[in-house]
């Protein structure tokens, strides 16, 4: 395993190699996790029947990554990563905006994800009721926290071969917890569930939008720009969403199966969303399903190490790209220890910190795709020069991302944290935050609208005199 060189530089011609189809590891790796069963309780959760959250699974997975396949297509087109390719419908100084914003969504998930495979640990741990749970504990931050950092310290040629094997191994042994409790599924209570409102149905597919694939389009092109530039971007778009999506749709219906059949479960997993799924297993499988739940979760935590690494040298800070992995890592370990050892209650405001960075990074991912979309191709030079055709600071893009910021949060509830209650201070437009539409979190919806509308509509005609200076 070599470590890579390249940071934020366009990928040499003879390094462009390999098949769109090598996209399948890295998303479907990132997104093996056994915390998309429990995503199926929390679709329930908005008083929706199981076909309504099965469709909502379905559409908001596939509509989201969607969107990170149609941004994967800046790699191929430039070789560049997903925040450098920024700057051209941001400019060189003012992708720094939306740069500093996935900086910290990227951060946050690692600490996140990290913490949930050392805690499910723990709680495997005491269902064993052998070992003391701290080292337990100790044992699953080793393993996920190495795994993380040896990948994502690395580079690319490293992720695309742990990402393989942890691809594999997840699905093996996920495969055989679905079989092993199969059994538990009641399907005539199930498919007796009175179905819910538009509203409701409406924001269960935004939440799927958001909470599983709309975060990874600021990562897009950091696993598509070491492809040739002659690969068919059809199977660009195809093997990222294939990858991507296929899994968690799978596990978020069955997971929704699961909840509906029993209440005592959903409940559980309100709670504990990895470690209420151990209730329904058998001792034997415990010491396994410890181990899909650090390899699920940690796939996911290596591509937002990686690209945290990518995106902090993209705004600025002179170092080695592997030096801003590093450092990346640093802070992931103090946030884990943090978070697992000393808070005793941080998981929600962080949840609540990063939906509320969601509505930006929704407008900025909707601009970024738009862009993608309106250019044959990029000049590369130009990406890093202030007087390049980019400009230093794109004030249209930058204005348009603050519009579907302020009316994003106006029409969003955050209930993750107190200090957060300010959101949806437009809501009183469509019944208040009490209202039919209050927890459908439809700001998120026109945060995208308003980002492919403005850009569209404000730079097209400046992207085309751009792409004819380059023909």
């Amino acid at each position: 395993m070599n470590l890579e060189l390249n940071g934020t530089n366009v990928i040499g011609e003879s390094e462009r190699t390999g098949k769109a189809s090598s996209l399948f590891w890295p998303w479907c790796g990132a997104n093996v996790s056994l915390l998309a069963l429990s995503y199926g309780s929390f679709f329930l959760g908005f008083g929706i029947s199981f076909w309504q959250a099965t469709a909502a699974a379905i559409l908001g997975t596939f509509l989201s990554f969607l969107l990170v396949g149609v941004s994967s297509l800046a790699g191929k087109k430039s070789n560049a990563p997903t925040m450098v390719l920024s700057r051209a419908s941001f400019g060189v100084k003012g992708s720094v905006i939306p740069g500093i914003l996935s900086y910290l969504v990227f951060v946050g998930w690692e600490i996140v994800l990290v913490s949930l495979a050392t805690l499910a640990t723990g709680t495997v741990v005491i269902r064993l009721g052998n070992v003391d749970r701290d080292i337990a504990m100790a044992i699953g931050f080793l393993i996920a926290a190495g795994l993380t950092i040896s990948a994502g310290v690395l580079g690319f040629s490293t992720i695309m071969k742990i990402q393989r094997f942890l691809t594999v191994t997840t699905l093996v042994m996920t495969s055989v917890y679905i079989a092993l409790t199969l059994s538990k599924v009641d399907w005539k209570l199930v498919s007796s569930m009175q179905s819910g409102s538009v509203q409701a149905f409406i924001g269960a597919t935004i939440f799927g939008v958001t909470g599983i694939g709309l975060g990874w389009v600021n990562a897009a092109a950091d696993y598509s720009r070491y492809l040739p530039r002659s690969t068919s971007s059809f199977a660009v778009v195809g093997w990222t969403v294939f990858g991507a999506s296929i899994v968690p749709i799978i596990l978020v219906t069955y997971g929704a199966a699961l909840s509906g059949s029993s209440q005592e479960l959903s409940d559980a997993i309100a709670k504990d969303p990895i470690g209420a799924l151990t209730t329904i297993l058998p001792t034997w499988y415990l010491i396994i399903f410890a181990l899909v739940a650090i390899f699920g979760l940690v796939g996911g935590a290596i591509l937002d190490l990686y690209s945290s690494g990518l995106t902090l040298i993209s705004i600025g800070v002179p170092v080695k790209r592997h030096v801003a992995a590093s450092f990346d890592a640093f802070l992931m370990l103090l946030g884990v220890i943090y978070f697992v050892w000393v808070a005793d209650n941080f998981f929600y405001p962080m949840q609540g910190f990063l939906i509320t960075l969601g509505v930006p990074i929704a407008t900025w991912s909707a601009i970024f795709a738009t862009d993608v979309l309106l250019r044959k191709t990029y000049h590369e030079g130009d990406l890093y020069r202030l007087n390049g055709r980019y400009g230093s600071w794109n004030k249209r893009s930058i204005s348009i991302m603050a519009v579907g910021t302020i009316i994003g949060w106006g029409f969003v509830t955050n209930t993750f944290a107190g200090w957060l209650s300010w959101q949806g201070y437009l809501l009183f437009l469509i019944g208040g935050k009490e209202g039919p539409w209050a927890f459908s979190n439809v700001g998120v919806i026109l945060a995208l609208v308003i980002g492919f509308s403005g850009h569209y509509l404000f730079s097209g005609r400046k992207i085309r005199a751009q792409e004819n200076a380059l023909s």
